[in-house]
Order: structure tokens, then sequence, then C-alpha cells
């Protein structure tokens, strides 16, 4: 009954059904996804599984850690089962070793042997753990042989060191009993005679007799006990066959290439009688197993850890010195008490419930992280939770402030709190790693450490995986994979792949319902361990002893094995620190306006600049600076003029703003949460929208919902609005509604608002609310248990938005200075953001030996003119008068006096040292007069000289492209130094030299001077432009075809803008983007450009089927369609799409 090829049992099997129940079993040995690829089930699956069999504990050993561990004890709670927790080490030479701890200070030995064996490498690396190390470890106090073993250790299955000593485990006849015995006598004397146990694993082969009657023996002869178990790698005989697919998977074959592999037996777990039935021989084994299970029970909390101490100055504790800094941070940002009473008054209340729950010290945590990257001249700016706080506020942890927005304190921090509050970092991310070793460093590699991420199956790994183990070729395997759509089912019909389109011919075969049904099981299975994004751990003891610790891919980096769901539950304080890309934009265009001495006004002059708060007076430029309220800020969000603007940058943003309307500042708040996956998927953008213009009456469904929803018109949008939904419409309490919260940021979100659909929809009934009304409220929560978006966070992106717009439309220059610096980042390609800056008038100059830095910055007309100009430069850096385009959507504050300088790391070719070698030695010793000048002072080789000519960045030396690429290897060859061939490969640095030579004089080498050549057209010096710096200042390339478009009735951007609504035209452009949104039904939405704006294209699902080769690889495209233009927003339906061909382009950056 047990055989997976259906044998069954003979009569002489059966054991006398009257002593059936008479046995007693625990599961010491079994294997969860966790293992990765060894086992079939989540922790709750075995542990519901183990419930049902009547097993009186189960042990979770995974492989070389304890990465499931968490979930395992929490469903142990839940079950009401008692949990043991252990691991299954691999030894050198490949030996695997399980070992359960006995207590708490057993797990964290076991945890720490672990961590010191995984980082004592120095680098990420396979574990191979030394018997006699290992055994020092688990003993503690020094390894002293004397001392007990905190652990009990199993001698392992087939592959542990025992059974392996016997040799082949299909040939009993050729056993070495003395080899074992020797090895089982090696591991007494390491590990001790009360910590040691012979584990006896059958899998219903001819050898489970001799296996048996050897182990025994040999348990006996040492005085050891002899324990059954399962080694388990499924829950169920139901979930065999995926376990068998995750071996073939783990051996990177076919199930039928595993065959060797798998055992006769399925490793499901299994109850009292059959595990007697099946140990027949040795049934006390059983029993046995049960009996040392209730030696190894302990609950898992009595291994978290606190914080780690804070420092403080003399005289201080955590609570006065959390005052004190308040204090200073108020006096900076609302001013004197008795300016501000109310903002005074929400100090003193969140600082008395900061301390009465005991976190002053998690404040100054991460007000030190902050200090060092205000020290280090890295933005950082809070997230989360934070927004809700006057303290963080006051502390410079958010910038947005609590009090001007009435936001509760209670919801990030209420006195019957339990755990600390969520506070969120974001950090400029090309400076993150700055920020993370900084906290290494601080609190020591073993107090702190990287959350992990475990990276699931989603449905291309599924369908390749389940093809690949049901032995299809791998060409079909990929074709399958590329059918499918990146997240939801497998289930799916093809329109949604960009693979799909990218085929060289249509893929028609549907996967086969077999990988279909083993894909799905897949789904949302662990599949590895990565790294968090930004999430680290801090413990006032070693976290190496609570959770393995490994290297983690990345140099330098340390990981868990847990994710942040893990440890959240075990009670691990996680800090987030992430990274993004926007605040090092910001943070360089509020350096630019510093270093020209800009300061926040004491007065708005003209009096429509916004609100200045009088304490910021003086003040630099920054986050917590800004004026409040300025119209300017609104007027270009109402346009959509958002191109570089933070989180309002997108294709559906820019659709969703004229028609929003935004007015005040959570008009934008509300913009950052709408347009999201989960209000889309929900239904609440259109109707929030159409009451908010009016067209709509607001309805709340029941009137129990109007309290959370008022203030959204009656569309949850928020985290927070939910949970008070289930408070005051179901009767949740607040821990009840906080795990609800849980439930919608947790991975497997779904399934746990499932879970609670039952207890929502029974209290809405119990109060009053019908049945009907009750399911549609459930659909909407559920709508948003994958997405849902906390306000605390909308409202600190909110405030990026803000703070981008403003600049923008009052500091252009800093603005795209400071996105051309940043890049790669956001939406938009360096090209789109200089073609919008011309458009609106801004200066943008191209790349210049003389003049540039390493990146963008702004210049004043000043230091333009003090630098060397020789004959013939104004033909490509001048100060020519520039006029705002009139098809540009907002006026911006342009200053004529100032320009957008493009910089010199960005050239292709060139390199970040080799620019800042250019760029240190001009402000040392002055301008380049020539080439040969430059040639010599920088050394640099002839491809990088021929990258600067090509680009024109060599025109102030008053020499023209084409001129300056004649000479460039003649002149790099005067310094005396020769690369390779075409003057070397260097790889990084400014110059890798092969071999020094004899220079020529200077001034004597043939051919330094170039006979007449013409200069470059403008349309080659723009192809030059885009080939080499991804960005032109000579004009969009649409202009170069424009009078032949024209001819054909080919309309601009603009001109189809003013078009009515239904009339069809057709319009040319650059491809910027294209994308496939999963909640659009297969439609893609494509983005052109020319030198008049930006147009949407929509294409449906079978124009695009039609046009899909085209529309997949032209850079620019002609497009016949319908006009379609509402509330300001204008689109275009395509029904036709052709190659532009001849059109320089950067590429598109497209997503699905």
């Amino acid at each position: 009954m047990f055989d997976k090829g259906g044998r069954g049992a003979s009569p002489r099997d059966v054991v006398n059904p009257a002593r059936v129940f008479t046995h007693r079993y625990a599961e010491l040995h079994a294997h969860s996804a966790y293992s990765f690829l060894d086992g079939a089930n989540e922790p709750e699956d075995l542990v519901a599984s183990a419930v049902e069999l009547g097993l009186e504990a189960l042990a979770l050993t995974d492989h070389d850690g304890l990465p499931g561990i968490v979930k395992h004890a929490e469903a142990g709670r839940a079950h009401g089962l008692p949990t043991v927790h252990g691991a299954e080490l691999t030894l050198e030479g490949g030996a695997r070793l399980p070992v359960l701890a006995r207590d708490p200070v057993g797990y964290r030995r076991l945890s720490a042997a672990v961590s010191h064996h995984n980082l004592s490498a120095g680098h990420r690396a396979d574990p191979a753990h030394r018997l006699p190390e290992l055994a020092t470890a688990l003993r503690g106090t020094g390894g002293a042989a004397s001392a007990a073993c905190s652990c009990l250790v199993l001698t392992g299955t087939a592959n542990g060191p025992l059974r392996r000593a016997l040799g082949d485990p299909r040939r009993p006849t050729t056993w070495d009993r003395h080899a074992a015995d020797a090895v089982l006598g090696g591991l007494v004397d390491l590990i001790g005679p009360d910590s040691l146990a012979v584990e006896l694993a059958l899998d219903g082969g001819p050898t489970d007799a001799a296996v048996t009657d050897v182990l025994s023996a040999l348990a006996a002869a040492h005085r050891l006990p002899l324990l059954a178990t399962g080694a388990i790698r499924c829950a169920r005989p139901g979930d065999s066959r995926l376990a068998d697919v995750l071996t073939a998977t783990r051996l990177r074959t076919d199930l039928e290439g595993a065959c060797g592999h798998l055992p006769a037996l399925g490793r499901w777990l299994r109850g009292p009688a059959d595990m007697a039935r099946l140990h027949r021989r040795a049934p006390h084994a059983v029993d046995a197993a049960a009996e040392v299970a209730q030696d190894l029970v302990f609950d898992l909390s009595l291994v978290v850890p606190d914080l780690p101490a804070v420092e403080v100055p003399p005289g201080h504790t955590p609570a006065t010195w959390l005052r004190e800094l308040t204090r200073r941070g108020a006096l900076e940002r609302y001013g004197p008490p008795e300016g501000d009473r109310a903002a005074w008054n929400a100090l003193a209340h969140e600082l008395d419930v900061i301390e009465s729950l005991g976190f002053p010290g998690y404040f100054l945590i991460v007000r030190s992280i902050v200090d060092f990257c205000e020290s280090s001249g890295i933005l950082c700016q809070g997230r989360g939770s934070a927004a809700n706080s006057a303290v963080c506020y006051a502390l410079g942890i958010t910038a947005v402030d609590a009090v001007r927005h009435k936001m509760l304190f209670e919801r990030f921090l209420s006195p019957d709190r339990i755990g600390y509050p969520d506070i969120d970092l974001d950090i400029e991310a090309c400076r993150r790693e700055e920020v993370i070793q900084h906290v290494y460093t601080r609190y020591g590699r073993e107090r702190a450490a990287q959350v992990a991420n475990v990276i699931s199956y989603r449905p291309r790994s599924a369908v390749r995986d389940a093809a690949r183990a049901l032995g299809h070729p791998p060409g079909l395997q990929d074709a399958w994979a590329g059918r499918m759509d990146r997240w939801g089912s497998v289930r799916t019909d093809g329109a949604g792949s960009v693979a799909a389109d990218r085929a060289p011919r249509p893929v028609t075969e549907e996967p086969p319902e077999r990988v279909l049904d083993i894909a799905e099981r897949l789904l949302r299975l662990p599949r590895h361990l990565g790294v968090h994004p930004g999430g680290m751990v801090l413990a006032d003891r070693p976290v190496t002893e609570v959770c393995p610790v490994r290297w983690a891919a990345m140099e330098g980096r340390t990981v868990l094995q847990w994710d942040k769901d893990d440890c959240a539950s075990a009670g691990l304080v996680k800090f987030d620190l992430l990274g993004l890309g926007v605040l090092t934009a910001l943070r360089l265009a509020f350096t630019g306006l510093a270093e020209r001495g800009e300061r926040v006004p004491a007065a708005d002059p003209r009096g429509d600049a916004g609100v200045l708060r009088r304490a910021r007076t003086g003040r630099a430029w920054g986050l917590h600076t800004l004026p409040e309220e300025d119209p300017a800020v609104y007027r270009l969000l109402s346009a959509a003029d958002t191109v570089g603007v933070f989180q309002v940058e997108s294709r559906a943003q820019m659709a969703t703003l004229p028609r929003l309307r935004p007015r005040t500042f959570y008009d934008i708040v509300v913009e950052v949460a709408l347009v999201r996956p989960g209000p889309i998927q929900g239904d609440a953008v259109n109707p929030y929208i159409r009451r908010r213009l009016g067209r709509e009456e607001v309805d709340y469904l029941h009137d129990s919902l109007r309290p959370a929803l008022a203030k959204t018109l009656g569309v949850p949008l928020f985290q927070e609005q939910l949970m008070q939904i289930a408070v005051d419409a179901a009767g949740f309490s607040p821990a009840e509604a906080d795990a609800l919260r849980r439930a919608m940021g947790s991975k497997r979100s779904m399934e746990r608002m499932e879970a609670l659909h039952l207890r929502l929809v029974e209290g809405m009934i119990a109060r009053g609310i019908d049945a009907a009304t009750a399911e549609v409220v459930f659909d909407r929560l559920r709508a948003f248990a994958d997405f849902g978006f906390p306000e605390s966070h909308a409202f600190s992106f909110a405030h990026l938005v803000y703070a981008s717009a403003w600049l923008k439309a009052r500091r252009p220059e800093d603005f795209y200075a400071g996105l051309l610096a940043a890049q790669p980042m956001g939406f938009w390609s360096p090209q789109s953001l200089v073609a919008d800056a011309r458009r609106h008038g801004v200066r943008v100059l191209p790349a210049d030996v003389n003049a540039s830095h390493e990146e963008a910055r702004v210049r004043t007309r000043r230091q333009e003119a003090g630098r060397m100009l020789r004959g013939g430069a104004g033909r490509e850096t001048g100060w020519e008068p520039l006029r705002p385009s009139p098809d540009a959507l907002s006026p911006l504050d342009i200053h004529p006096d100032l320009a957008v300088r493009l910089g010199l790391a960005p050239l292709k070719g060139l390199g970040g040292r080799a620019a800042s070698a250019i760029v240190s030695e001009r402000l040392a010793h002055g301008p380049y007069t020539d080439v040969a000048d430059l040639a010599r002072r920088v050394r640099l080789s002839r491809r990088r000289l021929e990258t600067l000519a090509a680009a024109g960045a060599l025109a102030s030396l008053g020499v023209g492209r084409r001129r300056a690429l004649w000479a460039a290897g003649v002149l790099a060859g005067e310094s005396g130094e020769r690369g390779g061939p075409g003057g070397g490969r260097p790889t990084g640095g400014a110059e890798t030299i092969d071999q020094w030579y004899q220079p020529p004089l200077p001034g004597t080498a043939v051919g330094a001077r170039a006979p007449h050549l013409d200069p470059m057209t403008d349309r080659e010096r723009q192809t030059a432009d885009l080939r080499l710096t991804g960005t032109s200042t000579q004009g969009y390339p649409t202009v170069f075809v424009r009078a032949g478009l024209a001819r054909a009735g080919v309309l601009t951007i603009s001109e189809v803008v003013r078009r009515d609504s239904g009339e069809r035209v057709r319009v040319a452009g650059v491809v910027t983007h294209r994308q496939r949104p999963g909640t659009a039904a297969g439609t893609v939405f494509l983005n052109l450009e020319d030198e008049t704006g930006l147009l949407n294209v929509v294409c449906s699902a079978g124009m695009w089927k039609r046009y899909r080769r085209v529309g997949r690889r032209a850079s620019a495209l002609i497009v016949r369609g319908l006009v379609e233009s509402a509330d300001g927003v204008t689109a275009l339906v395509a029904d036709r799409l052709d190659a532009l061909e001849g059109i320089a382009s950067t590429g598109s950056r497209d997503w699905c």
C-alpha cells in the first residue's frame, strides 16, 4: 500500500489490527519546501497533515539551515502540535547529518555553528562542515570534551556518514560493518552517547530487512537509541509526484533520469500505525521517536533578542536624549513653542507614548543612520508609518509634517501596540551600499545582517521546470515558458508574452495539461533564497544565534535565512534601507542651488510661490525647506507636464493628472496611490475620478463605511482605510485589523485574505450589512490584497513628487541637470529629458573638455564666458537665444543666464575615471589649449581621443569633429604610451598601459595636422551624439524627415493633440516605451515622441497581433488611428503601424 508502483502489501506484511493503534510516533526528520527543490510542501501543510495523522510532534530539518523554522513553529502553535527545530547539515565529502536542538541553548548553538561555518570562508560557498569543529560548536563553553552537547544528532539516512560507511546501499552482502562500527564510534567520541541516536529510515525496498538488522545491532553495541524516521519530502501521498519533479529539477534532468534517486516508497508523512507496519522488524524504534521528541520540544520565542543599546551623552538616558534631539529639531522646523503650540503639544504626546512603550532606543538608532547620511552628503527620506509622526519630522527622519497634514499618530504607534513601529529609509540608490556598510561597521557583523527574500516559482519558471521534468525538449520548454505572463496563473492565452512577440514564428502549441497541472502546483513554492532590497536586522546579541547567516552574492554583505515576515513573526526588528534613484537627482539639484548661494527667502516678493515658514528663512533649499502649496506645482501637475517628475511620469499617471486636476497636497497623495495595480483591478480609478469631477454620486455602500471612505469619495485606496472598515463594519479589534494589514502585505496575501473571508462577512452581516453588500465590500478588500498601498507611504512619496515638481517648475535647470547626472534611473531616457528641457526653453549644451564635469551640471553664462574658446567653437557650443516652444505643456521659470552642460562620463568608450582625469587636470592646471595639449596632459589613448572627437567634446579647442578624428591616433602616440591595437582596451582606469616607447618631439609626428575636411552636417552630428552619448542637443531626430512626412500627410504630435476626437490621422515619432500592463487584457501601449511632444498610442490585442513584428522592432513608427480625446487627455487608438526608416534612436524602454 506504500509502493508508488501500486504493488500493495502482501498478506504476511499486514499487522494485527488490534496492535495498530498501540504505537506512538513523532516525525524527527522532515524537509519542507525550504529545503529548496528537496521538499514539496510549506511547513503549514506538513503540520496540518501531522495533526490529521495523530503524530505527537514534528521536527523540521531543512538543508543547512533554518529558513522555514519560523513558519514551522507558527503552524505548530496554530494547530496545537509540538514542534522540534533542527537542520540537516552537509559534511565534508557530501554526507548529511540531521541535528535537532534540545532547548533554546541548543538552538542558539546550532544556529551559531551554521553561521560561523558559512562566514568563515569569507565569501559565499557551499557548506561542508568538518565534523570535529561542528561537534565542538554544539557543545559550547569553549568546546570542552566534558561539556554536554545541547543537541540530538541523528546518524542520517542513506546519505548519512554511518550508512555511507557500510557501502553500496543496494548490495547488503558487500557491506563493511567494521567500517560502520568505527564511524559510529567516532561519532560517539565527538558528540557523546547522550546526544547521538541511530536513525532508521526505510524506503520499502528489498534491503529494508538488512538495514534494520545492521543498524539495530550497531545501536545496541554502542548503547544508543534506535529511532525510526520517514525522511519526509512531502505531506501527503498526493504530493509525491510534485516531490519527484522537484528532485528531477534539482538534478537538472527529467523524471526518467532521476529514477535512481527516487525512493521505492514515497516520502510522505505517515501515522503511527503505518510507521509500525513499515518498521515491523523494529517497532520499538517508532515508539522511541515519540519518547525522544518530548525532550526536544520548546518554544521558539525564547530565542528572540532585543535591539542593541544606544550610545547617549553623559548625563542622559535614551529617553532624555530623544527629547533633547526632538526639541532641537522642532526649533528648526516649527520655531519656538509659542509660535506653533499645536505642533509642540503633538510632540509632547508622542514622546510620552514612545517612552511608555520603551521605544526611545529604536528612534535613536534610526536617527543615527540619518545622521550618518547627512554627514556623508547622502540624501535620505523616511517612509512608511514615520509620516504619521511629528517626532520623526522633528528628528529629520521624514520631511512629511504630520501636524500640518493632520495625520493620526495612533496609526503609527499606539499604547496597545505589540512590537516596534515601521520606519523605512529611502536612500540614494547609488550610495545605499555606504549606509549598509556603515551599519555593519557600527554594530558588528554578528549583530547586523540583511533579511532574505524568498524567491518563489512564477509562471515561466514553473512551466519550464515542469516541462523539463516530464521530458519535453529544451526548445518546447522555452517556447511554453515564453507564452506565460511574469505573474499570475500558468493558464493563459499567451497574449501577454513579450517572448512570444520576439519568437521567429508564432508558437501555436499549448503546453500539455500534465505540464500545466504540475506548473500550477509549483507556483509560489519557494525555489531559492535571495536578498531583500534593503531590510536589515539589528540585535543586542549575536543575530547569528537567532538565525543562520551566510555571505550574500554581493561582496561585503551577509544575509539571514529568514524573510521579512519571518523576522517580524519571530520578533526581530527590521530596518529597511531602500534605494531610490530620484534622491540622487534631488540631492544634486539642491547642491547646485547651494553652490550658487541660493537660500530660502524671508518672504516671496511675488506672493505666488507658496507658503514659506519663518523658521526656514536663510536655510539652504532641501526636502525640509520647500515652500508649501506652491501654485506652480499644481499648474505643472494638472497639465501632465511631468516628464522626469518622480512617480507621476508614467503613461498612466500622465493620463490621469489632467482628469484629477490636483489642487492640494492631499490630491498628490491620492494620485500616487490611485494609479497602481490594486485600484485598477479593484475598479477604483474611474469611479474616483468621476466622483471628483461631479459626474457620479458618492456612494459608500453602507453608512458604516462612511468614516473610513469620506476623504476618498467612497472609494477605498489605502490599507489604513481597509483596516478602519474592518473595525467599523465588521467589528474587528485593533489587533485583528493589524493582522489584516499584515495579511495584505504578505507574499501569500490572497490566501491569507481568503482565510479571513468568513470572519469579515459574518462581522458585516452582524452589523446590519446585507450579505450581497458584504460580499462586494470583501471583493474590494481582496482586490487590494496583493497591492494595497499604505497612506503613510503615499504621503512620503507625494512629498518627493512635490519636491521634484517644484524643482522643475521653479528651478528647471537644476532639475534637468540633476536627472541627467543621476542616470540611469526613472521612466524617461536622457534623450527624452533633453528634448523636454529644450521644448521648455532650457538651454542644454553638449559635453566639452573645457567646460564639462564628469556628470551634467548647471553652468552660468559667466562661467561659460570665462573658459578658453577658439575660433569655430561657436558653431556647436554657443549661447544662442532659446525660447520655449509653443508646444510646451506648461511654463517653467527659465533663467536665461543658466544652462545645463552635459557631462563627460556618459560618453561611450571614455569611462568615468578617464572623465575624472580630464576634469581634475583642467581644474588643477587650467584649460586645454588644443588637442595635442589634452593628449599630452591626460595621456589619453587613441580610442578615447576618437570618442571625444566624434562626440564634439573638443569643440572648444577650435577643431571640428572630423579634423580631430584625423589627428587622434597620432596625437595619442605623443604621450609615449601605447595600449593594444586601436589604443588598447581599458578596463575602467584612465589608461591601460601595455608598454612604453620613445615618443616623437611634440609637433613633429607625421599626420597630426589634418587636411581640409568638410564639417559634419547637423544630422551626422546628431547621429554621432546619440550613438556615443545617448543624447543630442542638435534637435529631435524627426526634424530631419519632417518635410517628407508633411508631404505624405503625416502630422506632428502637437497637431494630433489639437484634432477632434474620432478623427482618423497619421502621426510619426520615435518609440520611447512599449508597455503591456497585466491589468490591460493584452492591450499594448506605445509612447511616441517627436520634436513637438509626446503621444500615447493604444494598440488592441488583435491589432498588435497583426503588426507586432513592426511594433516590436522598429525604433520609429508611422501610426494611423483614431484620435481619442477627453478631459484634456489625448491618445491615438491605432489601427495600422508602419516603420519609419532612417531615424537615429537610443532604443525604447519596454515593460510587460
